[in-house]
């Protein structure tokens, strides 16, 4: 159960939560999303309660990843774009989205670039690994131009070169926006600006 605690970050910082398995972590992310409300308390963004915001409104200012990307079964180009549907694709937008999250050599080697279809649910689809696909889902919330990040377990399937760069590249998408990332890897806590230890639901 989470209880109450003040997890202060202000915009242009990374903070991070580490903690053991079943701490809250991952529920603190859903409730930010709202994707439940507290049973008891409140959640306030800039002092107000977060149930006072629009449910639509408030999912457009956040870019949620969890520890495994979500895989759409559509092109490398499609999959980027899905980042924000309000806004009508741009291919060079697309493309300097993919650059920032280090895609570009992967959608190099994609037998037709940004218009492979990835996944193999599809006849003549490509499937990516793991941390490829987090690469994909970097990309689509650089394309998400939202003021605030949830990321959950990011860089879990990343080898620590690729972790490195994919953090470098995290802190330029992160500048002037609200972070939060949950991990269990010291070497991306140490990467953040600030970072909370988490402990049978409190900020310890």
């Amino acid at each position: 159960m989470i209880q109450n605690f003040d997890l202060e970050v202000s915009a242009g910082k990374i903070a991070a939560i580490v903690g053991a398995n079943g701490a809250g972590k991952t529920t603190l992310i859903k409730l930010l999303n709202r994707f439940y409300d507290p049973q008891e308390g409140s959640i306030l963004i800039d002092d107000v309660n977060l149930r006072e915001f629009n449910l639509e409104d408030l999912r457009g200012k956040i870019t949620i990843m969890f520890q495994e990307p979500v895989q759409l079964y559509s092109t490398a180009q499609e999959n980027i774009s899905f980042g924000d549907l309000k806004i009508n694709p741009d291919e060079t937008e697309i493309s300097k989205a993919a650059d920032a999250a280090g895609l570009g050599p992967i959608i190099e080697k994609l037998p037709q670039e940004f218009d492979t279809l990835l996944g193999k649910f599809f006849e003549g689809g490509t499937d990516l690994s793991v941390g490829e696909w987090q690469r994909i889902a970097l990309a689509r919330a650089f394309f998400r131009n939202a003021p605030i990040i949830l990321l959950d377990e990011p860089t879990s399937a990343m080898d620590p070169w690729a972790e490195v760069d994919w953090l470098r590249r995290f802190r330029t998408l992160a500048k002037n926006r609200t972070a939060i990332i949950i991990t269990h890897r010291f070497t991306t806590a140490a990467f953040a600006d600030v970072i909370h230890v988490m402990d049978e639901g409190h900020i310890v």
